[in-house]
């Protein structure tokens, strides 16, 4: 029987995501990630993608595309071309698991055994196992909910973050499909809302500026893209703006799920507790120090 439930608004499943996140976001940058995944013979970008499709079992190259989305397909390939012979996904699982509670230390201090973290652990492993009850239609979200819960409040405020980082990142996939926006597109139109560096996307996920000015061409014959020759100035129409906002409220609105399990009083305590933790962890950027 699932636990009472308290109404919470598209916007508190934002907020309290958004504050938490650097929970898990550090264990794609912290130093330990790519010196242990290379301990498994794993090197460069395969320790990321393996590590995060592992919860997935040994699937495919064609798989991880799939539900990563917004990579270069080649790209994938190539990181992950031979992985599951050089490893098995448990033996990563196991790695990235001692990689985000050693990093989380290292970063945290003392902080990470203290009971403001127990707290914060407990609120966030209460959302993610509600989600759990709703992992139809998110692939990459059930692969993580199918995995033992750690022991220790780090470890589980680690993994409860993550489990809910996922559910809301295969429900914003679906949402990108359902508006006929492929990988490539979709980070078009982000770099488009000049929230982040120019080229920033392109490079990390592995596209070519051919690929990039392709894919912005398309978005202009939408209507979705303001009419430019120049790929590092991109802007969105009113159209596409409008069309971006959809997308990020309707994510919202399917990531409500899981916080119904705390509320909005236990989601603000939540994001009180988290706050300085994340701060710190961004502070630190995961390089160490």
């Amino acid at each position: 029987m699932s636990p009472p439930s308290s109404p919470v608004t598209p916007l508190t499943a934002r907020k309290t995501w958004r504050t938490v996140e650097p929970l898990h976001g550090m264990v794609y940058f912290a130093p330990e990630a790519a010196e242990s995944y290379r301990k498994l013979g794993l090197e460069g970008q395969s320790g990321y993608f393996a590590s995060r499709a592992a919860p997935m079992g040994a699937v495919s190259a064609g798989t991880v595309v799939a539900t990563f989305f917004n990579f270069r397909p080649s790209l994938v390939h190539e990181a992950m071309s031979g992985v599951w012979a050089t490893v098995s996904p448990a033996d990563v699982l196991d790695v990235r698991m001692e990689v985000a509670t050693a990093a989380l230390r290292r970063m945290l201090g003392a902080a990470a055994d203290s009971d403001d973290l127990a707290t914060a652990a407990g609120l966030a492993t209460a959302a993610a196992l509600r989600a759990a009850e709703r992992a139809e239609g998110r692939p990459l979200f059930a692969g993580h909910a199918d995995l033992p819960w750690p022991e220790g409040p780090l470890a589980r405020l680690w993994h409860a973050q993550t489990l809910l980082r996922e559910f809301r990142g295969d429900g914003h996939i679906a949402l990108l499909v359902h508006h006929g926006l492929d990988g490539i597109e979709a980070l078009v139109m982000h770099e488009a809302t000049a929230e982040l560096p120019v080229g920033l996307l392109r490079t990390t996920r592995g596209w070519t500026n051919g690929e990039w000015e392709s894919a912005a061409g398309r978005l202009r014959d939408r209507g979705w893209l303001r009419p430019s020759a120049d790929a590092d100035h991109l802007s969105l129409s009113d159209e596409g703006a409008a069309v971006r906002q959809d997308i990020e409220e309707a994510t919202d609105r399917l990531s409500v799920f899981p916080y119904e399990a705390i509320g909005e009083d236990g989601c603000d305590m939540l994001r009180g507790l988290a706050r300085p933790f994340s701060r710190t962890v961004v502070d630190a950027a995961g390089l160490g120090g």
